[in-house]
């Protein structure tokens, strides 16, 4: 909710009041009348308070006129309400790679974490789409079916961690196949899977290219994000006695091959993330690549509010002429 003045350009006639007021002051001896007596003791206290009530009466006037330009202003408060309209919306299944590389340090604070806060925006962004959660390791599940929920959703990508419960090692083709079953049955106009690993496939008893060529014959699009920087990254390599990740710098392997062939089969795109920045380009390529045709329809609510001036002005005006013409008349 918001003021508006609908006619602002009456507020210039507010210029008017000091020049009013000095004509006031410079004729106040013409517009008091006066009646010389030889003892006047007596009309002291009479012409004391029928100086001020004058007086008193005149800032009324000021105050009616001043409300009266705010009236002829029109202010109004106006409460705008949007509803959003869609008639085709898309579905996203974001299959994120939950392994113990994804524990590196080359985005900070690490992959896992970088990965869920750009997907935090990304999932917001999404107003009108379907969204669901794939985990893959070693194995893979379903966190979050496909829904429009944006709270459940994103509550869910932000318990995703990991853990030593799902079995070790990068499942690609798991996920991939995963995500492939939660959307495949999907009537929606663009279906499409987002594919985030740090690794190459070396576990899982299905194969990626399998599951990719499954995608294409239900007119699935993937994306495929590599991410690691290049070179070595500082990643977990085994457990201490404290139950502590211990880390070390490795060379960051991504099957790049792989991922290429799996986006291009299905008309999709693979991308390199090598750092937080780049990271969150590609997420808002990606974004741009699959947008959603939304009708926005606004609907504004005006209350008139020129009343509340306007009432109090002419009760000013009316206590005047009364004033005017019953006590102040019997000063004349």
């Amino acid at each position: 909710m918001k003021l508006e003045f609908l006619n602002p350009e009456y507020f210039i006639l507010l210029a008017v009041i000091p020049f009013i007021i000095l004509w006031y002051y410079l004729n106040r001896s013409k517009l008091n009348n006066s009646i010389k007596f030889s003892d006047s003791s007596a009309f002291e206290n009479s012409g004391n308070f029928y100086s001020n009530f004058k007086l008193l009466l005149k800032v009324f006037r000021m105050i009616s006129f001043a409300l009266i330009i705010t009236a002829l202003a029109r202010p109004q408060i106006i409460d705008t309400s949007t509803r959003v309209k869609t008639n085709s919306g898309i579905d996203i299944i974001m299959a994120i790679d939950v392994s113990a590389s994804m524990l590196a340090k080359d985005l900070k604070p690490n992959r896992l974490d970088a990965l869920k806060n750009v997907a935090d925006e990304f999932i917001k962004n999404r107003v009108s789409d379907r969204i669901g959660l794939v985990e893959y390791a070693g194995e893979s599940y379903t966190k979050t079916p496909l829904t429009t929920d944006k709270s459940i959703i994103l509550k869910s990508l932000r318990e995703i961690k990991y853990n030593n419960i799902i079995e070790g090692g990068t499942a690609i083709g798991m996920g991939l196949a995963t995500s492939v079953n939660r959307i495949k049955d999907s009537k929606s106009k663009s279906k499409v899977i987002i594919l985030l690993t740090d690794g190459v496939n070396n576990a899982g008893f299905i194969d990626p290219l399998t599951a990719a060529e499954l995608a294409k014959e239900y007119d699935i699009k993937i994306y495929s994000i590599g991410l690691g920087t290049n070179g070595l990254a500082l990643s977990p390599v085994g457990i201490n006695a404290r139950g502590k990740l211990n880390y070390a710098n490795i060379q960051v392997e991504i099957d790049e091959e792989l991922l290429t062939q799996i986006s291009e089969m299905s008309g999709g795109k693979y991308f390199r993330a090598t750092d937080n920045s780049k990271l969150k380009e590609i997420y808002n390529e990606i974004d741009k690549l699959e947008k959603t045709e939304i009708e926005e329809f606004k609907y504004y609510s005006v209350d008139e509010k020129f009343r509340v001036f306007l009432i109090p002005a002419i009760l000013l005006i009316v206590f005047e002429l009364l004033m005017k013409f019953t006590i102040l008349k019997s000063f004349i």
